[in-house]
């Protein structure tokens, strides 16, 4: 394991060189990953618009921005993702954005079809979905805890309404990105914010 994670770390790029390179797809009409369909590059067209937006508007309460302000220990937040990802474009403006307030926190980013073994070792109810953070100890390379592919309230109202239906409908889909909009990367902040509490409880003090 610590092999497939080092691999992958020399591989990662930073936030805004995945920015750059989403960015490059959108204008030439590509994507990343192993398929290259019409609906994936159309995708990664409209989480380029996306990720420019909430970089943009991303806003934090004062008791978030203390409490990640306070975190003391250097970790790293390895994220495996695609640009087509409509998750994950809402999901990573919010990882750099909490990054960028703290430099004890590295930002990481690799692609989930470039690192098949650490996708694999990462599953979520045996699937590849992503976006996926690995939190990793920097001392010690530890994987202290994972997060993704969606925030606490969203994971909820999917798997209320795959209880219902049995599967994601193109409507709830729709539904679920209104819900990224209105929440404007609240519940995302606050998972965080609580995942640095656990590691450091006097930051929530």
């Amino acid at each position: 394991m610590d092999t497939i994670i080092k691999n992958s770390l020399n591989k990662s790029i930073s936030y805004q060189e995945y920015r750059d390179l989403v960015r490059q797809l959108a204008i030439k009409g590509d994507t990343t990953g192993n398929e290259k369909t019409e609906a994936l590059v159309n995708y990664t067209k409209l989480n380029d618009r996306r990720m420019k937006r909430w970089d943009k508007t991303i806003k934090l309460t004062d008791e978030a921005l203390n409490k990640i302000k306070s975190f003391d220990e250097p970790i790293t937040w390895l994220v495996l993702t695609e640009s087509w990802c409509g998750d994950a474009a809402h999901i990573l403006p919010v990882l750099n954005k909490v990054s960028e307030l703290n430099s004890n926190i590295n930002f990481k980013v690799v692609l989930r079809d470039e690192n098949p073994e650490l996708m694999d070792a990462f599953l979520t109810n045996g699937g590849k979905a992503i976006p996926k953070v690995i939190m990793l100890d920097n001392n010690t390379d530890d994987v202290l805890n994972t997060y993704g592919p969606r925030p606490s309230e969203a994971t909820n109202y999917v798997n209320r309404f795959k209880a219902m239906h049995g599967k994601l409908t193109p409507e709830f889909k729709e539904d679920l990105q209104h819900w990224y909009n209105t929440n404007k990367g609240q519940n995302i902040i606050n998972d965080l914010t609580d995942m640095l509490c656990e590691l450091k409880p006097n930051v929530c003090l």
